[in-house]
């Protein structure tokens, strides 16, 4: 609610409109519940130049255009929505108050976080035009992508040495280049090598592509390294679980959310999580199960009252 405007409680506010948070959305508006989604539009989800593995979808569909379309839908089921960064949350007796970075408060009876991660992506401008269509982050959502194809592990130490050993599954023909040169343990060096897989200590000046299509990367040293597909494994992803947080909610060590595999909701009543920011295997169709799975919950809990 931003000051001079009539006090509005939703029934749910949920944080983050990625996919997660606008599949709970669309089902909360189907079960004709107030709902506001706030939003800072920069999620994970908006980077995708195609998602590929999703069913009714064999040709891709951009991250983008699912969120496109996803808030058409929910929008017609009377969602509002609202861009912006929640900054502070707390809650008094049976309500939460949200305090944004633009200055606005909103208040809620139930409460959802679907505030994901984000990637650790170099700065190469020339891998973001590719993900999704010949670079990618997660192998069991693109591994089988690159099928017999050269394919370069742009990456950091251990993380993109295990990387590359986990596409072994489908490539061969595949070399890791070590773009900070960070420690690599020698027993994933010999793996490496027992492998074939080619490894290069060396920072990337340049990504060579043809539009979408990665062709291969341009080293430090001047040298050209050749390849058909990509994959990216520096670690370091953040989770944005600061709001669960400061709610109380319990985290695990790598700062995802715990919540009850049932019903998705946290250790503090009423609130709920979904998506990336849970402890799943980060795939968008069990985002959006997840979603929905919550927002079956939410539901019922606002019936109960």
């Amino acid at each position: 609610m931003r000051k001079g405007r009539p006090h509005v409680r939703y029934d749910c506010i949920v944080v983050g409109g990625g996919i997660a948070g606008l599949q709970a959305a669309i089902q909360l508006g189907r079960y004709r519940h107030r709902v506001l989604v706030i939003d800072s539009n920069n999620g994970r989800s908006s980077l995708c130049r195609s998602y590929q593995n999703l069913l009714g979808w064999p040709n891709g569909i951009s991250g983008q255009e699912l969120r496109d379309i996803g808030r058409r839908q929910a929008e017609t089921l009377g969602v509002k929505f609202v861009s912006d960064t929640v900054n502070e949350g707390n809650r008094d007796d049976d309500c939460f108050r949200l305090s944004c970075r633009s200055g606005s408060h909103y208040e809620c009876n139930r409460l959802l976080i679907s505030t994901g991660i984000s990637d650790n992506i170099p700065m190469l401008p020339q891998v973001r035009e590719c993900l999704g269509v010949t670079v990618y982050v997660c192998p069991d959502c693109d591994g089988y992508e690159i099928t017999n194809r050269r394919t370069l592990v742009l990456g950091a130490g251990n993380v993109g040495a295990n990387m590359a050993l986990t596409l072994t599954y489908w490539s061969r023909d595949l070399v890791y280049i070590n773009h900070e040169q960070t420690l690599v343990d020698a027993s994933l060096l010999d793996q490496l090598r027992q492998q074939s897989i080619e490894y290069i200590a060396e920072p990337i000046v340049e990504v060579i592509t043809d539009g979408v299509n990665i062709r291969g990367v341009v080293l430090q040293s001047g040298s050209r390294v050749t390849g058909e597909r990509g994959f990216i494994a520096f670690g370091g992803n953040v989770v944005h679980s600061a709001l669960a947080k400061q709610l109380g909610v319990e985290l695990l060590e790598n700062k995802h959310i715990l919540v009850d595999p049932r019903t998705k909701m946290t250790n503090v009543p009423f609130v709920w999580a979904a998506g990336d920011v849970v402890a799943h295997s980060e795939q968008v169709s069990i985002a959006m199960g997840e979603g929905s799975q919550a927002a079956i919950w939410i539901h019922r809990s606002l019936l109960s009252e």
